[in-house]
């Protein structure tokens, strides 16, 4: 299997973190060194585990915020 090539490019904060040590954090990251992406996703403790995540360009994530205000 292909080694995923990534670079936490800044950390950003964490949403949530299971028994297990997982946690959902929001990075900037660099995937496959391209340019680097707002990065919502699980990862293990040490971030060498990766689990599903979205990857969202600056626009997507300004547009996300502006969507997010009005929800209570």
């Amino acid at each position: 299997m292909n080694e995923i090539k990534y670079e936490i490019v800044e950390h950003i904060g964490v949403l949530s973190e299971t028994a297990k040590g997982w946690r959902t954090e929001l990075n900037l990251v660099s995937w496959g060194e391209r340019e680097p992406k707002y990065d919502l996703r699980n990862w293990s403790e040490n971030h060498e585990r990766i689990g599903k995540g979205i990857a969202l360009s600056k626009e997507e994530i300004i547009k996300l915020k502006e969507l997010l205000k009005d929800v209570q």
